[in-house]
């Protein structure tokens, strides 16, 4: 796949708004050392890729020898205490170093290039260089603070000093008068010349030989140097063997067309690179010996989460026959005929695939994605009622109070008439309403059980759960979803390793490269189509300073019967003042809108006054609501038509395309107002220009993939078998079909081989996502 080319900074908003973009601010110029292939995190970032830490008990395989200190370099010193080796070997597990073969994927994050030597003569500030001399002065020095000061002179009689703030009394010894040192390090200019401050230092013979290779800089952790990495990989390196373990067909189909070299030539080139290797390719990762990496990882996470979706074939779930639509008895048919509208075909079309997958014995682990406003919630009260017909309970888990009573308030509103018992379990609760809801979930009176975290607390028990449906699952991790699940165990009817149906929803699209990545081990339904009769949602920019427009505008609106959001900023450093500034706010509106109620619902209310206030703004006796991101997903007023978003350059993609999908939702021109302060940053400007430009989830979370990588997506599948350390999708996602085929061919006739790759690449790390 074809890197994508940075977007001109054209200006967000142009004439044609009425609302005018200020200028945004140019960004500030970057420059980089030579780098290896870059590495990203789960926010996408370039960042020091710490793979997550193996069970330091598990058995290293056979042809894979446990990691081990390297042999010291300089001469054996006395040890400072009797426990400092396991110290390191701690230290080294951090970095998920625990085995030799952690030690030979352990691949550098840059280089350094130390081939060559610049005379001090010719050292210019502000480059970094290497050059040597004697030592002719060393002195400790205590003005302006104390520092070792050096200062060596090379073969042409040229000065340079080396400045060293902080400094143990070993390296005052290492660098005494006479003693030859290679140095490199940051040039500067200071008092008495050209100096370094703080460089690597190492003594050498005269004519030393220097290196022939690039430098590797190691990701590490406080307290492993560079050295240590160094020694420490090299030795594995040298005795850790690697095989080619794809059988010759995979190698000739997905390996040749690549043009690559064997993985252990890969791991040698990337460890030390000649001096005269492509330093672009490096850098950008399109290096052939990065290309075979990054197939191998890639191909190793398929395997993991494929066998992960062919082990959970094998467990026992409830089977729930489906009814067909001329049983005038089944709810699902009751309950089509009840709703006041029609599906969409989308719709349709996942309810048909979810209603095969229930019918089955073996448990269903499906996705339901669809935009905000797609009409996720009735899919789901399918599902479940198809669960009640078959006799089974059904329970829905939502990461926020506001969000699950808007589920519970229209699945009631469904499915009460058709003689379905709701139950609402939630924190807000009062003691004997909790009781009676906890009561009955375990007496089965319930058959569907709607609520936050309450529901997997130890007091809820299920007298037979058979479908767990939850919302927004990328705000769960693992152990609530897998907490949730085990409530079932009721059902089990004596059964071995069973489990309910899962449908995970979420109103945050998967990009086609996540999707067969991260969430390879799922089944994925997608609704593609919004209902008819939703408005379009008119995006508009506006600086600050036209915030007396803005208000103008809400006035009018309200006083015109339509209601509006004031979503106030997100400040991830502090809850507090996000709390303050919501007030602020609130207490400023409130003043210059005299002639309308205005209401306030934040993070730091009870649940009991949130759903008040919320309760208030449905039934319309507030007019304008002032919100931090509380209200993002779930929330449901037809009648609200305006929402200004205040310091909307804060926010992520994801988040402001959820925000303005509370409004819209009923027959009114609905208009988002992002409300921002310059000048912005490029990324900044990117986000907004993509919500001008797009109302399309599935394009916002493409671009929001490309700003920001995929950690808004993943949420709890940041950690485990799926993450990936050298592989970027936007840059690498050609990689992946070729990785599905290899892994599919591998499981079907290769069951040794996928063991032995998983054990290789994952080792102890290899956690199959169950939940």
């Amino acid at each position: 796949m074809p890197v994508s080319p940075r977007r001109s900074p054209a200006a967000v908003a142009d004439s044609a708004d009425p609302f005018d973009a200020e200028d945004a601010a140019p960004p500030s110029p970057r420059t980089g050392a030579r780098r290896a292939a870059p590495r990203r995190g789960a926010d996408g970032r370039l960042a020091q890729p710490a793979a997550a830490a193996p069970d330091v008990t598990a058995e290293p395989a056979a042809s894979e020898p446990a990691a081990s200190a390297p042999e010291p370099a300089a001469p054996k010193r006395k040890k400072a205490a009797a426990d400092k080796p396991v110290k390191t070997v701690d230290k080294l597990a951090k970095l998920g170093l625990t085995r030799s073969i952690d030690l030979v994927l352990h691949l550098p994050m840059r280089y350094e290039d130390e081939t060559t030597l610049t005379p001090i003569g010719e050292l210019l500030p502000g480059g970094i260089a290497q050059t040597e001399g004697v030592v002719f002065d060393n002195e400790v020095a205590y003005r302006p603070r104390r520092q070792l000061v050096v200062k060596i002179q090379d073969d042409d009689g040229e000065q340079l000093v080396l400045r060293f703030l902080n400094f143990y009394g070993s390296q005052v010894k290492q660098m005494a008068v006479g003693q030859r040192l290679r140095v490199r390090g940051d040039v500067r200019g200071g008092f008495f010349g050209l100096e370094m401050v703080h460089p690597a230092v190492r003594v050498v013979e005269a004519d030393a030989p220097l290196p022939q290779v690039l430098t590797p800089v190691y990701p590490s952790t406080a307290g492993v140097s560079q050295a240590y990495l160094r020694k420490a990989i090299e030795n594995a390196v040298e005795r850790t063997p690697l095989p080619e373990l794809l059988p010759p067909e995979i190698q000739r189909d997905y390996l040749k067309p690549l043009d690559v070299p064997t993985l252990e030539q890969a791991v040698r080139i990337l460890h030390h690179p000649r001096v005269d290797s492509d330093e672009a390719a490096l850098m950008d990762g399109s290096h052939p010996a990065w290309t075979r990496i990054k197939f191998e990882e890639l191909l190793a996470q398929q395997l993991s989460l494929k066998r992960a979706h062919e082990e959970r074939r094998t467990r026992a779930a409830p089977a729930m026959p489906r009814r067909t639509a001329s049983d005038a008895d089944a709810l699902t048919t009751r309950l089509y005929a009840a709703l006041p509208f029609t599906l969409t075909g989308a719709q349709a079309r996942v309810v048909d695939e979810i209603a095969r997958d229930l019918t089955l014995a073996h448990p269903m682990q499906r996705l339901l994605q669809g935009d905000v406003g797609s009409g996720k919630t009735v899919v789901a009260a399918l599902a479940a009622t198809q669960a009640i017909d078959a006799g089974y309970q059904a329970a829905l888990m939502a990461p926020t109070e506001i969000l699950a009573e808007q589920h519970a308030r229209k699945l009631r509103a469904w499915l009460e008439p058709l003689g379905v018992t709701v139950a609402w379990l939630a924190g807000s609760l009062k003691a004997k309403e909790k009781r009676a809801a906890i009561e009955a979930a375990a007496l089965g009176t319930a058959q569907l059980v709607i609520g936050t975290h309450a529901i997997i607390q130890d007091t809820v028990e299920f007298a037979r759960l058979g479908l767990v449906i939850v919302d927004e699952q990328h705000r769960f991790g693992v152990e609530q979803r897998l907490a949730l699940r085990a409530k079932a165990a009721n059902a089990a009817n004596g059964a071995r390793d069973f489990q309910p149906h899962q449908l995970m929803m979420s109103a945050t699209p998967i990009p086609r490269t996540l999707a067969m990545t991260y969430y390879a081990d799922l089944e994925v339904s997608t609704i593609d189509e919004l209902p008819p009769g939703r408005t379009p949602v008119l995006t508009r920019l506006v600086g600050d300073a036209r915030r007396e427009e803005v208000i103008a505008r809400v006035r009018e609106a309200a006083l015109t019967g339509r209601q509006v959001y004031w979503v106030c900023p997100l400040i991830e450093e502090s809850e507090t003042l996000q709390l303050q500034t919501a007030v602020e706010t609130y207490e400023t509106l409130a003043a210059a809108l005299p002639e309308l109620k205005v209401g306030l619902v934040h993070g730091r209310l009870s649940p009991a006054d949130k759903a008040a206030v919320m309760e208030a703004f449905t039934r319309n006796d507030v007019q304008l609501l002032v919100a931090t991101t509380v209200i993002e997903v779930g929330v449901d007023v037809p009648n609200a038509s305006l929402m200004v978003i205040e310091h909307a350059e804060r926010f992520g993609l994801a988040q402001l395309h959820q925000l303005r999908g509370r409004v819209g939702r009923g027959t009114a021109a609905s208009v988002c107002v992002l409300l921002y302060t310059g000048p912005l940053s490029l990324t900044g400007r990117e986000r907004l220009k993509t919500m001008r430009e797009t109302t399309d989830g599935f394009e916002i979370a493409r671009r929001d993939l490309e700003i920001r990588g995929p950690g808004e997506f993943l949420g709890a599948r940041q950690s485990g078998a799926a993450m990936l350390r050298f592989a970027n999708l936007e840059t690498d996602g050609w990689l992946i079909d070729p990785a599905r085929e290899a892994a599919t061919r591998l499981i079907a006739a290769y069951p040794e081989i996928v063991t032995q790759h998983l054990a290789r690449w994952l080792g102890a790390r290899e956690q199959y996502l169950k939940a």
